[in-house]
């Protein structure tokens, strides 16, 4: 599997800068402290990943009329052996629960479901009709995904089964090893106007059954939030397609939002997930992040703010923004070139880590992807895949895979070309055969078990061409570990040779098994695989005096963010 030698230094210890530092003071480092990052998070469309419960499809929802049907809409013009399907496929939270385990079992810790809200009961008729591989377009499309929020404090009713609610669900989800994150939306509800004949609940905003607004199959621009009490949720202003736009600025649509939350926390939310966050200002996120946290001290969220420039999207970040993490989209687009068909360096990727005086307000707690249901699926070889898990399980920051990822399902497609494809327990049940699950599961269970691989700070000692070497360090509260992480996403083996910043000690190889003396001033050398991945860890504090001068300083730079 790997070749491991040690090549002894004949350099003496005495007065050496890089020797023991016996004398130092206790030191911490940590990227973070969030209890989030020990979870890599699993994220499913839940309408699209296992139909546990056939009894609850609704199939029969939205009438004979082929306009309104909501089940099983297949996308006009779909190539020969292609498929796309806008309506609803039944989904729903038992078969996510029947497949617990094998999410768990993948090293995961926590599941990212879409949106569980109430949505319209019909196909939307309004916009312009979608086609093979178009975007920004509704017509014939169901809520099947969830972002279509009509009611946000009730539960769709596509999802529940008799003694499986959302709160059931997130007990048995718990007592399964797995924490919840919910995706939620606060600035738009549902398609909102452009109709040939107003549709039930199409534009309308519902508490608990009440109704408290209604678009009325308006323009934005025709709205009169001033005058007419069922306007006064909205802007004026038109904002995505024809979604209503919901107004920031009203006092009561904060309250209305932090009331339908809170009560999925109640339920057992772990984290949210906020779409769309750039739609609405800092102020309300603010407020909003204030709000939640003081009913749930340390509350973590993360929001979907779709750029790829860093200072864009890095002020939702700040403290004085309400400090929400968000997904790493800057960092998903170097991922994309390099371990898709393009095949770039590692070189493309520390610009974009930020470990440094970056924007962010602690990079470590961004969301890692590659791909996620708004984008095209990652377009990559299995061996791509792997390169990019192996990454992401051991680099900074929390990783996030899409379900369908452990078997490469409907790599390169965009949404309205397969990207949501419903996925099945065949699948599932067939992914444990997959190469991309088996190195998937590997990786993800030696971070899942690894202190230094979820909190640590990274150093960075090589990322070139095929070839990539860092540190994660993790020091705090007792407990201490340094990993060594050596990726090779060559076809070939590679040998390393490892001296810098080496501390001297017991060394376990997590994935090759073993372990390995290291003495003052040795060299590691080990040859990792094609595709591959190799983590050394020592359990230990930190005590190699340029080591610890390294992490000093990363630590300094920490403290200025």
């Amino acid at each position: 599997m790997r070749a491991l030698t040690l090549v002894a230094l004949s350099l003496a210890l005495a007065g050496c800068a890089h020797g023991p530092r016996d004398t130092a003071p206790a030191r911490e480092y940590y990227g973070t402290l969030e209890p989030m990052a020990s979870d890599a998070v699993y994220f499913v469309v839940t309408d699209r990943f296992v139909n546990g419960d056939p009894a609850n499809d609704q199939r029969e929802q939205g009438g004979p009329d082929p306009r309104t049907r909501s089940f099983d809409r297949p996308v006009p013009g779909v190539p020969d052996g292609q498929s796309d399907n806008i309506g609803y496929l039944g989904g729903d939270f038992k078969g996510l629960l029947d497949n617990a385990g094998y999410i768990r079992d993948m090293g995961f810790g926590a599941v990212w479901l879409t949106p569980i809200v109430d949505n319209p009961d019909q196909a939307f008729t309004g916009g312009e009709a979608v086609t093979w591989g178009g975007a920004f377009q509704d017509r014939g499309k169901t809520g099947y995904h969830g972002y279509w929020g009509v009611d946000f404090y009730r539960l769709d009713e596509h999802l529940p089964s008799p003694g499986l609610d959302f709160a059931a669900l997130t007990q048995e989800l718990k007592r399964q090893g797995l924490k919840t994150v919910l995706d939620i939306v606060a600035n738009h509800g549902s398609p909102s106007y452009t109709m040939p004949k107003d549709q039930p609940k199409y534009g309308e905003i519902y508490r608990d059954g009440v109704l408290v607004a209604d678009h009325q199959n308006l323009a934005s621009e025709q709205l009169d939030p001033a005058h007419n009490p069922l306007h006064r949720f909205f802007h004026a202003q038109k904002d995505l397609v024809q979604l209503s736009n919901l107004d920031d600025t009203q006092p009561e649509v904060l309250d209305y939002f932090v009331g339908a939350y809170s009560q999925w926390i109640d339920q057992g939310a772990d984290a949210f997930r906020i779409d769309t966050i750039r739609h609405m200002p800092h102020a309300f996120w603010k407020s909003f992040a204030e709000r939640i946290r003081a009913k749930r001290p340390g509350f973590f969220m993360f929001g979907e703010a779709f750029d790829y420039k860093a200072d864009h999207i890095a002020p939702f970040t700040w403290a004085e923004n309400g400090g929400i993490s968000v997904l790493d989209f800057p960092l998903k687009e170097g991922l994309a070139e390099v371990f898709g068909h393009r095949g770039g360096g590692f070189e493309r990727l520390p610009p974009r880590l930020y470990l440094r005086d970056g924007p962010y307000a602690n990079p470590y707690e961004l969301m890692t992807f590659y791909d996620n249901h708004d984008m095209p699926r990652l377009s990559a070889t299995d061996e791509g895949f792997i390169d990019a898990n192996n990454w992401l399980f051991t680099a900074r920051g929390i990783p996030v895979i899409y379900y369908g990822s452990e078997i490469g399902f409907q790599r390169g497609l965009a949404e309205h070309a397969g990207n949501r494809n419903y996925f099945g327990q065949e699948r599932v049940d067939a992914a444990k055969a997959h190469p991309i699950h088996a190195a998937l599961k590997r990786i993800a269970k030696v971070r899942q078990a690894s202190p230094a691989l979820q909190r640590g700070l990274q150093l960075n000692l090589l990322l070139q061409g095929e070839r990539a070497v860092f540190y994660r360090v993790y020091e705090h509260a007792g407990q201490a570990q340094i990993a060594l992480v050596l990726l090779n996403k060559g076809d070939e083996p590679t040998t390393f040779w490892i001296r810098n910043y080496l501390q001297a000690g017991r060394w376990r190889a997590a994935l090759g098994g073993g372990t390995v003396e290291v003495g003052e001033n040795d060299v590691i050398e080990a040859t990792v695989p094609g595709h591959g991945v190799e983590v050394y860890l020592l359990d230990a504090p930190v005590r190699r005096a340029d080591l610890a001068a390294a992490l000093d300083e990363a630590m300094e730079h920490a403290r200025r963010r």
